[in-house]
């Protein structure tokens, strides 16, 4: 079969890349076969999946919390490979165009009700309210132009060519979290910044140290280095020290493309093209870490520090409720694996996988003499766990929280993409349409077992969980194979409990419009 499909060359640059033969095999049959549909059960919606805290568990699940920070267990994960082009990606279409564009164009194209047109002209009136609008005017000024002129005279494209291009900010081709995002006084702050803010508020030991590990992508990490490096003295302030480590994703979790024939894609040189597998590939910069508690958040998801109070004050409580979890799980199997239990300790051990971890084991379990029960519950307690924040639904896309069938293993709670369902079935739709909740990734893990030990995260993935998606390379169609996400498929054989988080907490930023909400302009404090 290899003979037919693969060459040496072909072979060459496969191994090249870290990546197997069979692994590459493996995922064109993928693309011939395509993954299955998860089977949704019902939404998880508050006390049915989602678990609610009230006051008191909040000041409980703090103190544990600070606890773990303080001895040094905790440390912040945050995929950062991101470049900013889908921030500009309208400001970029008009850049390009060759339509000749002022503001009387915008407007009567507003008037006519182009939406494209009344973005760009609000990008136009408010450009004083972005964080990047001092940088903007000293960039033109430095090139002999005036910022101030170009808007009174209405020329938009020198604008925008300032904005996006090399020769001013370059911000179409920048990381994304090194786009000024939020103004404080004379100064502005980037996403890793807040990041380093945030880190210091609840992964913060008692000698002052706070872990960091950004993952990003290769082209940029130099200039991210060089950023952090740059700001650092802002914020080692108060005893403050940061432990910072940058890593990107393997050229061996790329995976292959192929063309609609299912046929290895090649580019214009005859050469098979790989692509970059998703956020799921980051699993193994993820283990790679070696780390205890790891608080992971998006690089985009960030709030002005008058926000930030409820953040911090649900991510010690996401943290504490998952010690107090996975303290209840050591404890379980350290009496598991030391005696042969009774029944009754059985019987608070299925029910403690039913309701605390959510989990619905297969009906023939019960009918399992009691050595064999034992196997099953070790199994089941004994896996990486993760506690997540959801939000309730806003409108926003993204994952939900859903009760899904395990292919002969029960019934269990799952972050599950609208890739992975079947939206031609009115049944799943409808299921679907029910959720209450999206999930805004906020999540917290523990990666370690009872006796200290590592998990290999790797045997946790639920490999039928990745998806494709159909892309194009030098004008020509292709089929791209995304690895189990992150989040969703990755982690998809951890334990999981799920816990509802205020909206605030969420407040990305998936365009440069979402820059002017006023959940990230300055307010008054």
């Amino acid at each position: 079969m290899a003979d037919s499909i693969l060459t040496k060359d072909d072979i060459k640059d496969i191994t090249d890349r870290g990546i197997t033969e069979d692994t590459i095999l493996r995922q064109i049959e993928v693309f011939k076969k395509g993954f299955p549909f998860s089977r949704l059960v019902k939404p998880c919606i508050p006390k049915d999946g989602i678990v609610i805290l009230d006051d008191n568990d909040i000041a409980r699940l703090i103190k544990k919390h600070d606890g773990a920070a303080n001895s040094g267990r905790c440390m912040k994960f945050v995929p950062a490979s991101g470049a900013a082009s889908r921030m500009f990606k309208l400001l970029s279409s008009f850049r390009n165009s060759n339509d000749y564009i002022d503001k009387a164009t915008l407007s009567s194209a507003t008037e006519d009700g182009d939406d494209s047109s009344r973005l760009l002209l609000r990008f136009i009136n408010e450009i004083r309210k972005y964080p990047f609008f001092d940088n903007l005017e000293s960039s033109m000024s430095k090139a002999g132009e005036d910022l101030e002129r170009s808007l009174l005279k209405g020329d938009i494209k020198k604008i925008l060519e300032y904005v996006l291009d090399n020769n001013g900010l370059n911000l179409s081709d920048t990381p994304k979290g090194l786009i000024p995002f939020h103004r404080y006084g004379n100064y502005s702050r980037t996403p890793f910044e807040e990041h380093l803010v945030e880190g210091a508020a609840y992964a913060r030991d008692t000698e002052g140290v706070v872990n960091i590990h950004f993952t990003v992508s290769q082209k940029y990490k130099s200039v991210v280095s060089q950023h952090i490096e740059s700001v650092l003295n802002r914020y080692e302030v108060n005893g403050t020290k940061y432990n910072i480590d940058l890593s990107c994703q393997k050229p061996s979790t790329d995976t292959i493309a192929v063309d609609l024939n299912n046929k290895p894609f090649r580019d214009k040189d005859g050469r098979l093209f790989f692509r970059p597998g998703g956020h799921g590939a980051l699993l193994e910069n993820l283990s790679d870490l070696k780390g205890d508690i790891i608080f992971i958040k998006n690089i985009d998801n960030v709030v002005p520090d008058r926000l930030k109070g409820t953040t911090y004050i649900y991510k010690k409580a996401l943290g504490g409720y998952l010690i107090e979890i996975q303290e209840k799980i050591f404890g379980y199997l350290e009496r598991l694996l030391d005696n042969d239990p009774d029944i009754e300790f059985i019987d608070v051990l299925f029910d403690f996988v039913r309701e605390k971890l959510c989990v619905i084991p297969p009906e023939d379990i019960h009918g399992l003499p009691p050595y064999l029960k034992k196997e099953y519950l070790i199994s089941a307690l004994n896996r990486p766990l993760r506690v997540c924040g959801m939000v309730r639904n806003v409108g926003e896309p993204g994952g939900g929280p859903f009760w899904v069938h395990n292919s002969g293993k029960g019934i269990s709670i799952q972050i599950v993409e609208t890739s992975q369902m079947d939206m031609s079935s009115e049944e799943q739709k409808k299921i679907f349409h029910s959720s209450t909740h999206f999930n805004p990734v906020d999540l917290v893990c523990g990666v370690r077992d009872y006796s200290g030990k590592s998990f290999d995260l790797g045997k946790y993935v639920d490999h039928n969980a990745g998806f494709i998606s159909n892309k194009s390379k030098d004008g020509k169609d292709l089929k791209a194979l995304e690895l189990p996400g992150l989040w969703n498929g990755s982690m998809a054989f951890w334990n999981s409990v799920f816990v509802e988080v205020p909206e605030i907490t969420f407040n990305p930023v998936k365009t440069i419009f979402d820059l002017l909400r006023d959940e990230h302009q300055p307010g008054r404090e």
